[in-house]
């Protein structure tokens, strides 16, 4: 098949605008991996790329690379590629409607779309609606209340003094991986909370949640009509911040061995038989705490722990999500060779050739892109080891290839 692949970060969704290094490294990184397996299927796969990455001439084993100059362009690229395509494969952030709209409009073509239907990715992207499901469906999830930021404070203070027990959890209605995300320790530190969802969010609500002591992890499904099936556990390295420090995505480890792994699987597979449209890869986020699965989150397209999962994996899942649309068919096996760890590894600006040398490093998934309105870069590392142990040295190996050659070509 002809399939278009398009990331929102990479692809041009912030063309003429600063990119996060950190939030590029996961974009990028995603783009090229499932590019890569698309490609190794067979397939003649088309990429929208930014034209400050495409410059750079990035590893990107794509048949057709498309430079993005404007962020209004990837809508109507994708329209007008429709003509001789096959299908699409849409990676984006849930903020402010992003991967619902761009959905919609690979819908409106008569081409395959292989992502989850567009109306179920809006019902699992508001997450007080989610949470609310998931209740009534007796499925574990921390307690949350949602408030508008014109809200009085004082109410916002009694309800959730009425409610709910501090560390509390403060995050956008719709945010995407820890983006304006807090955690709050005190009611002394609720306005400085407040004060960052304002800034970072455009979104005119956010919610509370209640902190749960835990494993952060995730379960990654291949979903159908009507089946699902659990691929992976995948522990998550999550650094939360209070309301003053940046919280954030660093990492994790794939497959990730836990005494409550079937509890965490049959929690995901139960949160997708709730929405029906979930389709092809999802990902679910969960707290794992004292033998209970407490679900967060549901990511309703490709997530990061893909980078790490297409390493480990002994099957082609992008093939297998092919299968998914095509077919109805799910895997017959879930089997797993090894051990990968990912990490995201932040550097100072370099130059191009120290960028091209990094590039070449098989470790390196999403390479520091030195674009000129960053300060700094920021790396997305895989290593593979039969052991764990042989997955983090190899990794830490990595890193420290990738910081020798920053510091000698600044």
């Amino acid at each position: 098949m002809k399939i278009i692949v398009y990331e929102h970060i990479s692809g041009g969704g912030y063309a003429g605008k600063p990119i996060s290094p950190s939030i590029l490294s996961e974009g990028f990184g995603m783009l090229r991996t499932v590019v890569s397996d698309f490609e190794s299927a067979g397939h003649e796969v088309t990429v929208l790329l930014d034209h400050r990455l495409s410059n750079l001439n990035p590893p990107l084993n794509a048949h057709h690379i498309v430079p993005v100059f404007h962020p209004e362009e990837p809508k109507n690229l994708l329209l007008s590629l429709a003509k001789i395509n096959d299908a699409y494969h849409i990676i984006a952030p849930e903020t402010e409607k992003t991967l619902q709209l761009l959905v919609e409009t690979v819908e409106r073509t008569s081409k395959i779309s292989l992502n989850c239907e567009s109306g179920t990715i809006q019902k699992v992207a508001e997450k007080n609606v989610f949470c609310e499901v998931l209740e009534k469906n007796d499925l574990a999830t921390p307690k949350t209340i949602r408030f508008n930021f014109d809200d009085n404070l004082a109410v916002v203070k009694c309800t959730i003094k009425s409610k709910l027990t501090y560390p509390l959890i403060f995050k956008p209605v719709d945010g995407t991986s820890c983006s304006a995300l807090s955690i709050v320790k005190n009611e002394r530190e609720l306005d400085k909370a407040i004060d960052k969802l304002k800034a970072e969010s455009a979104n005119q609500h956010f919610i509370v949640q209640e902190f749960i002591k835990g494993e952060a992890v995730s379960v990654s499904l291949l979903c159908t009509k009507g089946k699902v099936f659990a691929i992976s556990l995948n522990k998550q390295n999550i650094l939360i911040g209070t309301p003053d420090k940046v919280s954030s995505y660093e990492g994790g480890v794939v497959p990730f061995d836990h005494p409550a792994k079937q509890e965490a699987f049959r929690a995901a597979e139960n949160v997708a038989e709730c929405f029906p449209g979930l389709r092809g890869y999802v990902g679910v986020d969960l707290i794992l705490s004292k033998g209970k699965a407490f679900v967060v989150d549901v990511n309703p397209r490709l997530t990061t722990s893909f980078v790490g999962l297409s390493r480990a994996s002994k099957f082609n899942i992008a093939e297998e999500i092919i299968n998914v649309f095509l077919k109805g068919l799910l895997p017959a096996t879930n089997d797993i060779n090894g051990f990968v760890c990912f990490s995201k590894c932040e550097t100072s600006k370099l130059t191009n050739s120290a960028f091209r040398e990094i590039a070449q490093i098989s470790e390196v998934i999403s390479p520091p892109f030195p674009l000129s309105e960053n300060q700094k870069a920021c790396a997305l590392i895989s290593a593979r080891g039969d052991s764990l142990e042989g997955a983090k040295l190899k990794l830490e190996e990595a890193k420290k290839q990738v910081l020798s050659i920053t510091s000698r070509g600044r």
